[in-house]
């Protein structure tokens, strides 16, 4: 296998050297002893009231930690503003009032359309503890996109601010006939005319003492809109007791122990930054960063030796980025504290995790889950050796496997070091629980006892699972199938490329060819005989029936803001096809 063949040795680790003992120290042990109620107290209600998120995230920290900081907020220009878990819990209690008081029921959809700053947190587990399902949106996206998703979760609430509601919203308020109430966070008085409210004064009428209703695990607490290549958004429902998974796989994942100061830099509109940006950190009663400035290298590293992350949960996209900066950007800094780092969205590449190692003094663990599966499912851990451009291991509680459809419509398990889709046994708690409105998607999601991921993997004999490409990026040339991700992984491990993609073009023989995209570090010239080098690299690493066929230079790949390389954009446009979908594109063609 290309991917497993290159030239990156195993990353050994040292029990000797951890500064504090890992929540998972024995991986086979806990593999056969783990059971999926663990961590069922994680949430409960008094009483036995059933469980619920914002339960987790603050009331069962409280009173002890009140006086904790839950946020050290990074504001856009400069100012570090801290908020404490009373002071969170106190907000949270008022907006839920205040949405009773709106006359909003439990069941009911609203949306938060805000950046990483602590009004977001407020909303989110005020929705939460009322038992309003709550759905996060991209602040970067346009009109339509959040028309789109707003329409089709019937939204009654939206939180925002000023200036992307005139943006975003106001243009297509009217063709939102069930969004009642708009919540603007910076405005300062109600404005009857545009139909907004003013939500700080709101907040501050509002009664400050909340109990969390009765709340059946089961019952719906957030809608997550994933994309396909074409047609309408997919809303995935998850429920309260996916608050369990959270915790457990943030604890085993990501290694989160209580004191830690812990910073996702997912932005709070994809599944990532509810997840593990809002959710599985407050669980574990960390202190966690939350940074509203884009992405610049010399904040970043600022934000890292200034905070003392000790646990720090990136993407590639932000990885790669801090490695095209050059080595120089990090001399001087002192990153002892940092303890463990992961990624998450698109495949890392052993080249990342490689540099993690050698720059940061912590190899970067890759780690893979998708939006549909609500947390982590398959991991590098901390105690575990890292083979570069490997997922992981799967978690304790989660049954994986290889699978391959047949044409009768059933799977069957293939074995090791064999290509198929990644295939999870349902039954983890932050499963989704369904798309909204559309049982049939939802129920062609499982075959045969199967969840099917849509996701080209292999596993080795130890166990450990590399990814090829999504099942509809998969590249048929000659009567092979090749991964976009095992050529991608050789050829960022040219010292010259950085970034990598690869797609199949057509072709009159082999039906289609691989052709790839590469983004060089500074330094390098887009030449032709950088282009033969980089080919050669390539064809003696890969093989000719792998190798791409050619070669081409880009300053830029189109990504999604949560780091994935939009594969089939690089093709439409390459073959001049209709583009689809960008609503998720990071930057508007």
């Amino acid at each position: 296998m290309p991917t497993m063949s290159a030239p990156w040795a195993t990353i050994h680790k040292d029990p000797s050297r951890f500064p504090i003992s890992p929540n998972l120290v024995d991986y086979e042990r806990m593999r056969r002893t783990y059971r999926h109620d663990t961590f069922a107290a994680v949430g409960r209600l008094p009483g036995g009231a059933g469980v619920n998120i914002a339960q987790a995230a603050l009331d069962q920290h409280l009173p002890e930690a009140a006086g904790r900081p839950a946020l050290h907020w990074r504001t856009r220009d400069g100012r570090r503003v801290t908020v404490t878990y009373g002071e969170l819990a106190e907000r949270s209690r008022r907006f839920a009032n205040l949405l009773a008081d709106l006359g909003v029921a439990p069941g009911e959809r609203m949306f938060v359309l805000l950046g990483r700053v602590p009004d977001l947190f407020v909303a989110v587990l005020g929705g939460l503890r009322s038992r309003v399902v709550v759905s996060p949106l991209f602040s970067a996206f346009g009109p339509e996109p959040v028309r789109q998703r707003i329409d089709i979760g019937q939204g009654r609430v939206l939180v925002t601010n000023r200036r992307l509601y005139e943006r975003k919203v106001a243009p297509i308020r009217d063709q939102l006939p069930s969004l009642e109430h708009v919540l603007l966070i910076d405005a300062e008085h109600d404005d009857p005319a545009a139909g907004t409210l003013a939500l700080a004064s709101l907040l501050a009428a509002a009664d400050p003492h909340h109990e969390i209703p009765p709340t059946d695990p089961e019952d719906p607490a957030l809608l997550h809109f994933t994309s396909g290549t074409t047609g309408r958004p997919k809303g995935a429902v998850h429920v309260h007791g996916a608050v369990a998974w959270h915790y457990a796989s943030a604890a085993y994942a990501l290694d989160l122990h209580r004191g830690d100061v812990f910073w996702c830099t997912a932005d709070p509109g994809w599944v990532t930054g509810t997840s593990y940006g809002v959710v599985a950190p407050l669980a574990h009663g960390v202190t966690m960063v939350l940074d509203e400035g884009e992405f610049d290298t010399d904040r970043w590293f600022d934000t890292l030796e200034q905070e003392r992350v000790t646990v720090w949960y990136t993407a590639p996209t932000a990885i790669r980025m801090l490695m095209r900066a050059g080595d120089e950007a990090i001399e001087g800094r002192d990153l002892s504290s940092l303890r463990f780092v992961a990624s998450v969205g698109e495949p890392l590449g052993p080249a990342g995790v490689v540099w993690g190692d050698r720059v940061l003094g912590r190899p970067i663990h890759d780690n893979w889950w998708q939006t549909e599966t609500g947390g982590i499912m398959i991991a590098n851990f901390a105690v575990a050796d890292i083979r570069p451009g490997s997922m992981g291991r799967p978690l304790p509680g989660i049954d994986a496997a290889i699978v391959r459809r047949g044409a009768d419509g059933t799977v069957e398990v293939v074995e090791d070091d064999e290509e198929g889709e990644l295939a999870l046994r349902p039954g983890w708690p932050s499963m989704f629980r369904g798309y909204l409105d559309d049982p049939e998607r939802y129920a062609s999601c499982f075959v045969d006892g199967w969840y099917l991921s849509g996701d080209l993997v292999r596993r080795d004999r130890d166990g450990y699972f590399w990814f090829l490409g999504r099942a509809d990026d998969v590249i048929k040339s000659a009567g092979h199938l090749i991964g976009p991700a095992e050529v991608e992984s050789v050829l960022t491990a040219h010292p010259a490329v950085v970034e990598a993609a690869a797609i199949g073009v057509p072709d009159p023989v082999a039906g289609e060819v691989v052709k790839a995209f590469v983004t060089l570090y500074p330094g390098h010239a887009p030449d032709e005989d950088l282009r033969i080098e980089i080919q050669t690299w390539a064809r003696a690493r890969l093989g000719p029936a792998v190798a791409p066929r050619e070669i081409a230079f880009a300053d830029d790949l189109p990504k999604t803001r949560s780091g994935k390389i939009m594969r089939r954009l690089l093709r439409a446009r390459d073959l001049g096809l209709p583009e689809g979908d960008l609503s998720t594109l990071e930057v508007a063609p």
